[in-house]
């Protein structure tokens, strides 16, 4: 797995839009934010554009991300938000440029499937706040700058007495459970072969969450597995007739036939504190009613 350079005081990053529009004042704070750490700032031309909901048109997103991952000059392409579009842009983007000059993606949510292609051609990329959220969690935000700069090398959860205990080695990967669902089949799907992969998801019904689970089993994406982490599950939805179990028991019942150590609640995801991590690093996993993430 190839791991971009580190940032230093100095260098460049881009701040574009690959989902949802954004506006001027969403984003300034992260620029200062940014520039108070010693880096440069550029904007996408097109980030400020509109179309429906999304920062401009498909061509106008995928122009701002080609640009982002194709110049030589930045060091780390920043996506301003999540919602939804980013996949619309796959079949536009060409690599070929980026896979020559590594740098670090980053983001989480709708950044998932940016995530699965970057991963598939054996780049590692950063799952981290985004500039729409930096009012939110300062820790966030600190853990973003640790981790661009090389000084990310561990974290640790709070206890949740649902883990399953153990310990695993193996390559990070994952993201939003809804968009590693919706790539199922494509070229973006991941390999979960050996991995430890890790899954948030936002705004879903439980039977949903029990449907996609379902999925990565019946798909043989989780019995290969070397250790589940799963971050914010955050504000599941029941049905009029209740669906009959929490998150945490539909995801144990998933993975019941398996002996690998599972980590619940851990902070990251659709959550304030959602802290900085490497996809696609070889990790150790330390599981017991806490954990620990140790970057290798």
């Amino acid at each position: 797995m190839i791991l971009p350079s580190y940032l230093k005081k100095g260098d460049t990053v881009a701040i574009i839009a690959t989902a949802r529009k954004v506006s001027k004042e969403e984003i300034e704070p992260a620029v200062v934010f940014f520039e108070s750490y010693g880096f440069s700032v550029v904007l996408g031309k097109n980030l400020f554009e509109s179309h429906h909901q999304y920062a401009g048109t498909d061509a106008q997103r995928a122009e701002d991300l080609q640009w982002a991952l194709n110049d030589k000059q930045i060091k780390a392409v920043i996506i301003a938000r999540g919602g939804y579009g980013s996949v619309r842009l796959m079949e536009y983007v060409d690599f070929t440029e980026f896979k020559k000059h590594p740098k670090w993606l980053v983001g989480y949510s709708d950044v998932t499937v940016l995530h699965s292609a970057i991963h598939n051609i054996g780049m590692a990329t950063l799952h981290a706040t985004m500039p729409l959220n930096f009012s939110k969690n300062q820790i966030a935000t600190r853990s973003l700058i640790k981790a661009l700069m090389g000084k990310l090398t561990h974290i640790e959860t709070e206890e949740n007495y649902s883990n399953i205990p153990g310990t695993a080695k193996g390559t990070l990967i994952g993201g939003n459970l809804s968009l590693l669902y919706a790539l199922s089949g494509t070229p973006y799907d991941i390999d979960t072969r050996d991995k430890i992969l890790f899954i948030e998801d936002l705004d879903e019904y439980l039977y949903h969450l029990d449907r996609m689970m379902m999925q990565l089993k019946l798909s043989g994406k989780l019995s290969c597995l070397k250790g589940l982490i799963v971050g914010g599950m955050t504000d599941m939805k029941d049905n009029a007739i209740p669906f009959g179990k929490f998150p945490e028991e539909i995801i144990l019942d998933a993975v019941k036939d398996y002996n690998y150590p599972v980590c619940f609640d851990f902070p990251a995801g659709h959550i304030d504190k959602n802290l900085a991590m490497y996809f696609g690093r070889e990790v150790e996993l330390h599981v017991t009613d806490s954990a620990i993430l140790k970057f290798e």
